[in-house]
């Protein structure tokens, strides 16, 4: 299943005869701007905010290691007013000249499923370029794992914001660069997958995770708290910690499982604290993806940066967690 390095799949596919309809980029003028020139002055505006090094900031964790290249990013998928920003620190990393695949996965929020969808388009719009679908790579997928996947209605595809709140940053970062292509896209809807059915699909795509030249982004925010989420649990209640910082503190609980590459440990915190992490199972899948990999232990997974949309004092408040990481 692995791609040998000297492939170039981006070619391959930009000039592979289309079949499929276009997604359009449905959540263009409400959760970001429709106007090309405006989106991309607002993401080069995140994308250069975010410090080359340590940029002098005490109050972020920045990567250390940026000379070797991300084989996965984790990063959230709010209108980019809330959480553009917090994005980009993953974006930041890439290297676009290194990746020749991207793999994109993120929740249903829309749509209960218990398998991974697969678009049935073959072109991804954005306003400030297209993005093909790695249609031979859809194929191997469903021919050699039937039971794993389901195809989705357009409508499914157009509804749902946690794949497509990525794909203009993948346009801009990629189409920005001298890179040949932008390169074709594997997006995956996760279901609500069982551990079985998490661990199932990392095998899955570990032999993918395993080619340097495939880059994976999971899309997820973190804790949604208050009445409006129906998640209200406040763990530093009785230690008089501010309500925002008991938010801190058990998303950062969660993160550590995913810097220790701790699937098993991952899965037992979401039973136990039930935080409302929406992609919690495209992170599973790569948690157990990663465990799955020929090089488990040369992976290192950072945090980059953690953002709430607000600092919640009360129950009355309400916020949603962000977070950047990237794995190498």
């Amino acid at each position: 299943m692995t791609q040998t390095v000297d492939e170039d799949p981006a070619a391959r596919v930009m000039s592979a005869p289309r079949s499929g309809p276009v997604r359009n980029p449905s959540h263009a003028g409400s959760w970001y701007t429709k106007d090309s020139d405006d989106l991309a002055r607002e993401l080069d505006g995140y994308l250069n905010d975010v410090p080359d090094g340590d940029g002098g900031r005490d109050d972020v964790n920045v990567n250390s290691t940026r000379k070797k290249k991300p084989r996965a990013l984790i990063a959230p998928h709010a209108g980019y007013s809330y959480s553009g920003p917090a994005a980009a620190w993953a974006y930041k990393t890439i290297d676009p000249k290194a990746v020749r695949r991207i793999f994109l996965l993120g929740p249903s929020h829309h749509v209960f499923l218990t398998q991974c969808a697969l678009t049935k388009c073959s072109v991804y719009a954005t306003p400030i370029g297209n993005l093909a679908i790695d249609l031979e790579t859809y194929e191997k997928l469903k021919t050699e794992n039937p039971d794993s996947f389901v195809a989705m209605t357009q409508t499914v595809d157009e509804d749902e914001h946690s794949l497509e709140m990525h794909l203009p940053y993948i346009a801009r970062v990629f189409g920005n660069s001298d890179s040949r292509a932008v390169p074709p896209l594997v997006p995956i809807l996760v279901g609500a997958l069982s551990s079985k059915n998490e661990k199932k699909m990392g095998s899955i795509l570990a032999p993918f995770l395993d080619d340097p030249c495939n880059l994976f982004i999971v899309s997820s925010d973190f804790c949604h708290w208050g009445k409006r989420f129906s998640y209200t649990r406040w763990a530093g209640q009785d230690g008089g910690v501010p309500l925002h910082t008991a938010i801190e503190r058990l998303d950062k609980e969660g993160i550590e499982h995913i810097v220790n590459k701790d699937a098993d440990g991952f899965c037992a915190y979401i039973e136990r604290t039930k935080n409302t992490i929406c992609g919690r199972h495209p992170i599973g899948v790569l948690l157990r993806a990663l465990e799955s990999s020929q090089n488990f232990s040369d992976r290192h997974v950072e945090l980059l940066r953690y953002e709430q949309s607000s600092q919640a004092v009360t129950r009355s408040d309400s916020s949603v967690s962000y977070a950047s990481a990237v794995v190498y």
